[in-house]
Order: C-alpha cells, then sequence, then structure tokens
C-alpha cells in the first residue's frame, strides 16, 4: 500500500493534465510528483524544479537571446505557480513562490512575442494587477478579458493567451478578488460583475484597444464569474465558459479537500461550514437568463470537479444565442483534450467580434 498522502495523490489525479496542457513539461511533473510523498513538501520540491528553469532564463537573458529568456522564465512562473496554487495551509511559503511567479513572469513579459504589460486596475480603493498583451499589427484590436477560477492566477495564462492573440485579440488577464495578488487583500466574492466593471472601465480608457470589442473568457470558477458578469455588463459583446459551475454550493459535499480549504481561505471564512454559506452567494441561479450575449460553453464530461450538468443548464437558461460543446472523454476544463476547444473557441470569439478569419 502506497504510503503517499492522501492530499498529494488528489493534486495529482485531478490536475495533471492540466500542468502540462498549461506549460510545464510532462518530464518535470513525472518527477517532480514522483519524488513528493508528503502534501508539506509540495511547494518547496516544485519551487525547486522551477529554480531551474528561473536560472536558464537568467542566463539566456544575459546572453542577449531575448526570446529563449521569455520562454524559460515564463515556464518558470508556471512552476512556481503551481508550487503555490492551493498551498494555503503555509501562507508563508505559498506567498514566497508566489512572489516568483510573479517575478519570472514579469522578467519574461518585455522580451515574449508579442510582448505583455504589467497593468494596475482601480477597483474600490484599491488595485488590481493584470498582464495586457497586444498582436502585432493591430492598431487597435478587441480586447478578451480573461476571468481566473478558484486556484489559477494570471501567471498561469500564456497557453491560453496565444490562441486569442494569433487571430489578432489583444489579452487582459487580471487577478480578481481572491485570485493571485488579490487574493491576500480581497475575498473571493460571487458578484464578479463588480471587478469586471473596474476592468473594462479601465479598458475603455485605452485608446490602443478597441473598446467596442470586448468579450470575457472564463476558466472552471472563472466559468462563472464570466456568465455572471456578462449578465450584468452589456459592453461585453461575447463570453466564454470554460467548466464553469452554475452554482459553486452545490459541488461542496463532492469537493476535493485541497480545493475545499483554498477556497474557505481565499473566501477568509473562519471555518469550512462558513465557507460552505458563504460559497451560496457565487450561483447563476436568477442569473442566467440575463445574459444576452453570444455565449460559449465548454464542458467535459469525465469531468469530477465540475458536473457537465452545470454547463448544460446555464445553456439552457441564457438568453441569447449558446454555443454548448461537451467533450465526451474531456476531464476538468478539458485539459486532456485541449485540441478539442481552444482554437475553436478562439475562432468562435474572433467571429462574434467581427475579425476575419485568420
Amino acid at each position: 500500500m502506497s504510503s503517499r498522502d492522501a492530499r498529494v495523490e488528489a493534486a495529482i489525479a485531478h490536475w495533471a493534465p492540466r500542468f502540462v496542457a498549461n506549460g510545464v513539461p510532462l518530464s518535470d511533473f513525472q518527477e517532480v510528483t514522483a519524488q513528493v510523498e508528503r502534501w508539506e513538501d509540495w511547494c518547496a520540491a516544485w519551487s525547486t524544479r522551477a529554480a531551474v528553469h528561473e536560472k536558464l532564463g537568467n542566463d539566456a537573458l544575459a546572453a542577449g537571446h531575448r526570446l529563449s529568456a521569455s520562454e524559460h522564465l515564463t515556464r518558470a512562473g508556471v512552476c512556481y505557480h503551481f508550487a503555490k496554487f492551493v498551498f494555503v495551509h503555509a501562507y508563508d511559503e505559498m506567498g514566497a513562490a508566489h512572489r516568483k511567479a510573479i517575478a519570472c513572469r514579469q522578467a519574461a513579459l518585455a522580451h515574449l512575442d508579442p510582448p505583455g504589460e504589467r497593468v494596475e486596475i482601480p477597483f474600490q480603493g484599491t488595485r488590481l494587477y493584470g498582464i495586457l498583451r497586444k498582436p502585432k499589427g493591430v492598431a487597435r484590436p478587441p480586447v478578451i478579458v480573461m476571468c481566473m477560477g478558484l486556484d489559477s492566477a494570471k501567471e498561469e495564462m500564456d497557453a491560453y493567451e496565444s490562441v486569442f492573440l494569433a487571430r489578432g485579440m489583444a489579452t487582459l488577464a487580471f487577478d480578481g478578488p481572491g485570485q493571485g495578488e488579490a487574493e491576500y487583500e480581497l475575498r473571493i466574492r460571487g458578484d464578479f460583475e463588480a471587478p469586471v466593471k473596474s476592468v473594462i472601465d479601465w479598458v475603455e480608457r485605452r485608446a490602443d484597444l478597441d473598446t467596442a470589442g470586448i468579450g470575457l473568457w472564463g476558466v472552471s470558477l472563472g466559468g462563472y464569474y464570466a456568465p455572471r458578469a456578462a449578465a450584468h455588463e452589456k459592453r461585453v459583446k461575447a463570453c466564454i465558459s470554460l467548466s464553469g459551475p452554475y452554482d459553486w454550493a452545490e459541488l461542496w459535499p463532492t469537493m476535493n479537500p485541497l480545493t475545499r480549504e483554498a477556497f474557505r481561505v481565499r473566501a477568509k471564512c473562519a471555518t469550512l461550514e462558513e465557507a460552505h454559506e458563504y460559497g451560496t452567494s457565487l450561483t447563476l441561479k436568477g442569473v442566467a437568463s440575463n445574459i444576452r450575449c453570444p455565449l460559449f460553453i465548454v464542458a467535459g464530461k469525465q469531468d469530477r470537479i465540475v458536473p457537465w450538468q452545470h454547463g448544460e443548464r446555464l445553456a439552457r437558461e441564457a438568453s441569447g444565442p449558446v454555443e454548448l460543446l461537451l467533450i465526451d472523454d474531456g476531464n476538468h476544463v478539458a485539459n486532456n483534450r485541449g485540441y478539442r476547444y481552444r482554437t475553436q473557441s478562439a475562432d468562435w470569439m474572433a467571429r462574434q467580434l467581427g475579425i476575419a478569419r485568420a
């Protein structure tokens, strides 16, 4: 019988395809997870592997190989991100890994193709931080506002950004309340239309973006946040929801312990019972019918985290045009079948925003 911590087993079982799909080399995933027996060692093991990529990036930068440096540093940022992503039981250690993730992605931004810009967005007396990237050769591109999930952050988004950038759309990945850089100050909130409004207000002040072409995109819990915001924010022209829950509290009984605890901490609740009650505010009941913009929904029928029926219910209740893509052999966010929806959803968004076929 294996002596491995059940929390480590859960992390490997639930998130392996996601790590690889979003930039962690398969060999790194296999080697790092093979050596971790205790959950308490997870963050340190991934931080050690991230440091390998960070050094490669810094060496490439010193040698003047800027594009190579950006690739190594982005990979380092993703590995540091996965060191901290649900490591909420050791806040200081998690925070140290998080700071490294931010620093590596920041160091990469100017050298990416196309480059990125770190931005600050005013929000209710504080700031939300994001990464804006614009496609080459487009003077005023439409922009996709990207909503993170419970344990994702803007530093994980490079692979998702690329399909939109390649089709002439800008991307703005931002950390909202309870996410990434905002998780320390601001708690998770169900009314995600509030931060999205502030983000779109900020977009409208940018002369280099097409403010008449704003799309929303959300992954996992962000797949709830994006349609929730689209129901209230009429400046949104189209919305993509990837494996988003219709009602968060309905998932609570079958939620894995790492996710449940991450939600408790990021919702700033004292107990799991309080977190369960707070989670009832994250629902599309009575809201979905207000979504009138075009909506593209992706759900994996093998999803053990958010059952595909949540996406089906959202599709049924939305008032505007809906395309529901059910992937029979797809897991959560269909990370094991990214080729079944990533380019397809980007092509769909390009059509909604009036971009000629790439």
